[in-house]
């Protein structure tokens, strides 16, 4: 009941965020270009089981992608998004054939390498990216020709919700699908599967490419709505608070990619502007809070709150 309703009640919430925040749309489209990023690290880790720290080197490929076409190639914010997906499904299948034949720490040791390593290659390549200094000069299209990007933000916002819906959207059908169980299946037990002929190592290859690209597409949207893209795009930090807020919210339920995504961003905006030089503590108590009391994410608050009504109907 609840993956039924969940689409129109994020729905709801973006409107109603739009509504109630509309001189921070440019805060509300970063949750929903993050919300992007998180959903695609929940396909890798939270339904193929692949544990990974170097997401956002898929994310900053889809973004220095998405910004050299628009400079020099074609300006349009669709296309720009296929080439992104593609920059970020290409690296992540060149890659994934090397690191997914590693396990546990190794793995993820190689992760976070290919993301040092590319920030490394962008920063060297200052001619084309603009190195420490960011690549500048992105002038984007009207969306589909007719929604220019506005100081405001406005088109930024509902272009990223509705890249975000697509998303969503793909990402539950496949998840549903066989190849999607199958996915579900070598995360709980990969020996099994490959017991009855399952060929686990390529569709762990497929799911990472898959995300890959998705990264990759949020990174592109980060690019056009802000018209900038930085070597930050690469940083660990992108990747480690990708991680947390998709364990906030709770491992390989797609709202709960969202869900984690939203509570994290408005947390860390409340403590960091309240306090600028100790907001880490607060995020902490929050992931030590979710872990010891909701191990399976917020999505788990409904079901523990029957829970605890029910103990106390039953004393």
């Amino acid at each position: 009941m609840m993956s039924r309703i969940a689409p129109f009640a994020m729905l709801a919430l973006a409107v109603a965020l739009y509504v109630a925040l509309p001189y921070n749309l440019a805060f509300l489209t970063r949750i929903l270009i993050m919300a992007v990023l998180v959903l695609s690290l929940d396909l890798v880790l939270g339904f193929s089981g692949i544990a990974t720290l170097g997401q956002a080197a898929f994310y900053g490929a889809g973004a220095y992608a998405a910004g050299l076409f628009a400079i020099h190639a074609w300006a349009d914010p669709l296309a720009g998004l296929a080439v992104a997906g593609a920059a970020g499904a290409l690296l992540a299948f060149v890659s994934g054939l090397i690191v997914l034949r590693a396990h546990g720490l190794t793995l993820i040791m190689l992760t976070i390498a290919v993301a040092a390593i590319c920030h490394e290659i962008v920063n060297k390549a200052r001619d084309m990216t603009g190195g420490a200094d960011g690549l500048r000069g992105i002038r984007m299209e009207p969306v589909l020709g007719l929604f220019e990007f506005d100081f405001v933000g406005k088109t930024g916002f509902w272009y990223a919700l509705a890249v975000l819906a697509v998303v969503f959207t793909f990402l539950t059908m496949l998840t549903r699908a066989p190849f999607g169980l199958s996915l579900r299946g070598i995360h709980e037990s990969p020996e099994r599967m490959a017991a009855i002929g399952v060929s686990v190592y390529w569709r762990r290859v497929a799911a990472y490419t898959l995300g890959g690209a998705i990264a990759g597409i949020a990174g592109a949207l980060s690019a056009q709505v802000t018209q900038l893209v930085s070597l930050e795009s690469f940083s660990f930090t992108l990747s480690a608070e990708a991680l947390i807020m998709l364990i906030l919210g709770g491992t390989g339920r797609l709202y709960g990619a969202v869900l984690g995504t939203l509570v994290f961003m408005f947390v860390h905006h409340w403590a960091a502007a309240n306090d600028p030089f100790n907001w880490l503590f607060v995020i902490g108590a929050l992931v030590l809070a979710v872990v010891f009391f909701l191990p399976r994410g917020l999505v788990a608050v409904p079901t523990a709150l029957q829970r605890l009504g029910g103990r106390h109907a039953g004393s």
